[in-house]
């Protein structure tokens, strides 16, 4: 026979667990600033940053302002660093809105979480950088670790190039890694042009995807324009590995 306390410790189920807090945690949610307010912040960084985008995020789910009774929208600082991570991966890594929505989502259900960024500061031209980001040949050479005339040869060969201030942006040392490795097979920098030609094919149809998009005047145009090249771009990329996976399985035990 059970007793009467018993019962009530097996009734009792105990605290409900505490839900996650919302990717980012430890900052204000208190909608306090307008959707200019989020620009100047924002510009800094991202200089090409419009309303339409802003809007355009908020319609695909990936932030959340609160309106107020007239309608206007109000941020809140973890608002803003949501966009801000969602800017950050569409810049830097090329990645699809629906992944980086479903990372938004591990984040807010604490199944993954996010370093902090790295500082950015703001050329005199507006356009932001990363300390390290645009390298020097000899930078790159020291951050991929190999030596300086591996990174001229890749130059020469076409497989890197620079931009018109003649450094090396942040994909610049995945590639010198990448052929780093593909060298101690014996494949050198001569054979690598024709990745340079396969991904500047690549980017000739995302161009044409995009075309009708940029061709237009609004400001949400362009925004859609660049949401959709990142996310054909990235396709193009999964395609390209799945064909190089298929190619080479019948050379595998």
């Amino acid at each position: 026979m059970v007793s009467a306390r018993a019962q009530r410790v097996q009734a009792d189920p105990g605290p409900a667990p505490v839900p996650h807090e919302p990717w980012p945690r430890g900052i204000s949610r208190r909608p306090s600033m307008r959707i200019s307010d989020v620009l100047a912040s924002l510009r800094i960084e991202f200089p090409a940053v419009t309303t339409s985008k802003l809007r355009f995020l908020e319609e695909q789910g990936l932030v959340e302002p609160v309106r107020t009774a007239a309608g206007y929208r109000q941020y809140s600082p973890a608002d803003i660093e949501r966009l801000r991570f969602v800017l950050r991966q569409q810049r830097d890594r090329y990645m699809p809105l629906k992944v980086i929505g479903d990372r938004l989502a591990a984040l807010d259900a604490g199944e993954e979480d996010e370093p902090a960024p790295r500082a950015r500061l703001a050329t005199r031209d507006g356009v932001a950088e990363a300390p390290g980001t645009h390298l020097t040949l000899e930078a790159l050479a020291g951050e991929a670790g190999v030596e300086v005339e591996f990174v001229r040869d890749l130059l020469a060969a076409g497989v890197l190039r620079t931009h018109k201030s003649g450094a090396f942006d942040l994909w610049a040392r995945e590639i010198v890694v990448a052929a780093a490795a593909l060298a101690e097979h014996g494949i050198d920098a001569r054979h690598l042009r024709q990745f340079r030609t396969s991904a500047d094919r690549q980017a000739d149809l995302v161009e044409q995807v995009v075309a009708p998009w940029r061709g237009q005047r609004s400001a949400s145009s362009r925004a859609r324009a660049g949401t959709l090249a990142a996310e054909v771009g990235e396709l193009c990329t999964q395609m390209h590995t799945a064909l190089v996976r298929a190619a080479v399985a019948d050379l595998t035990p």
